[in-house]
């Protein structure tokens, strides 16, 4: 059973890698921080960040909250990703002081990288258990579960000890050379190589009969051995990170270029042309970075954006120069985070409509294979399957302009 869950979670999960969930906007300062995360323990004692939601599944969830419900006293689970550059520095020690300070109420606290699988804990006002169980209690968990365990399976199982009698012990660990036989002697030493020689031809044996049931059976397949899958508690990491560094990314090229637009002289004919098309680009950009809690496709749209008005900045800086304006590519049009088009736009064919969108090679050859490109997720799949201004336009590339339609407000119509 728990095979087909952690199963069920990882085929989940890979979807993860592709694009990234929603997470919560920074509340600011660690005290804010920690003030918001206090405030959803006060509805819910289990706090799951927005960014694991949906890597762990509903029931792994129930069974932490169920186990922490049956102990004798307030419990309270955190789960978040954690990086040097977030509100903790990446610390499970600093989330642990700032909430316990927010919320202000005795109990066992608990807090998990979301990408690990280690618990961290601290008490507050609660003389019920001691250090040494909860130690204890800790580490049987760690010794119990496996190493792709997520990080809600050790909790439930540290919680589950806690609630039994007495010290938990650790979890006997094989040795290798197995324990010694208080009857073995330097004088039995005969009875042990007369032993050793029946279990190695008892081996050899079993191997021939093995030989022979392949060759009946036809033994040409080779074994297959289990692939390497990213457990979800990771995938969810990554796909956490790498949309807070968009994020970071494409603010900080706004500031950057929205400075450079502003220092650029005023020019005439299409210099002028391609300066105004900048702007408008950074303006709208800026808005949809503005709107109420941007998803990943509006983040990715901002950054089309920015670099339509990158590309249209260029242009005019060349032709104030009195160069002339290189044409560069425009962004894949199946998911722009692939980088540029490569090649002459594509024409792509479905259900009798033709369009020509420039995409990457990867995305390319999967048309040319007759598989699906690896787009940008939606809520619901590939982005263009929703009704919004980036899939009505492939962000863009069909012709209509998205500065235009969102001054218009066409952005979320």
């Amino acid at each position: 059973m728990k095979a087909r869950i952690l199963f069920a979670c990882i085929a989940a999960a890979l979807t993860l890698l592709v694009g990234s969930p929603a997470q919560a906007a920074p509340a600011g300062t660690p005290a804010e921080r920690a003030r918001e995360i206090a405030t959803a323990l006060t509805k819910d004692p289990l706090y799951i960040d927005a960014a694991y939601k949906t890597a762990l599944p509903a029931n792994l969830r129930a069974d932490v909250a169920k186990k922490a419900k049956a102990l004798p006293y307030p419990t309270y689970t955190i789960i978040l990703p954690l990086t040097p550059s977030d509100e903790f520095q990446g610390q499970e020690s600093n989330v642990l002081t700032l909430v316990m300070d927010a919320l202000q109420k005795p109990g066992l606290y608990v807090v998990v990288d979301g990408g690990s699988r280690f618990p961290w804990y601290d008490t507050k006002d609660l003389p019920q258990v001691s250090e040494e169980k909860l130690d204890a209690s800790r580490e049987r968990a760690l010794d119990d579960e496996g190493y792709d365990a997520g990080p809600t399976e050790v909790v439930a199982r540290m919680y589950e000890l806690l609630a039994q009698p007495g010290i938990p012990s650790t979890s006997p660990r094989p040795t290798s050379s197995g324990s010694a036989d208080p009857h073995d002697s330097s004088e039995s030493g005969g009875h042990g190589w007369t032993v050793a020689v029946s279990i190695v031809g008892g081996l050899v044996v079993l191997i021939g009969l093995g030989l022979v049931i392949g060759r009946r059976r036809g033994g040409s397949a080779p074994r297959r051995e289990q692939t390497f899958r990213i457990p979800p508690h990771v995938a969810a990491t990554v796909a956490a990170e790498r949309r807070r560094k968009l994020t970071q990314d494409t603010n900080a090229e706004l500031t950057t270029l929205g400075s450079q637009l502003a220092a650029l002289p005023t020019t005439a004919g299409p210099g002028l042309v391609r300066q105004q098309a900048a702007l408008d680009d950074h303006a709208a950009a800026s808005k949809v970075l503005d709107s109420a809690a941007p998803d990943l496709v509006d983040l990715v749209g901002a950054m089309v954006l920015l670099d339509k008005g990158r590309r249209e900045y260029d242009a005019a800086v060349a032709i104030a120069a009195g160069r002339r304006a290189d044409a560069v590519p425009d962004l894949c049009a199946f998911n722009p985070l692939h980088g540029r088009a490569t090649e002459r736009p594509t024409k792509v064919e479905s259900d009798g409509t033709t369009l020509t969108l420039p995409l990457c090679n990867d995305c390319r050859q999967a048309l040319k294979r007759g598989t699906a490109p690896a787009s940008l997720p939606g809520k619901a799949g590939p982005y263009w399957y929703e009704d919004s201004l980036w899939a009505r336009t492939f962000f863009g590339t069909t012709g209509e302009d998205l500065s235009t339609a969102i001054s218009r407000g066409e952005l979320h119509r």
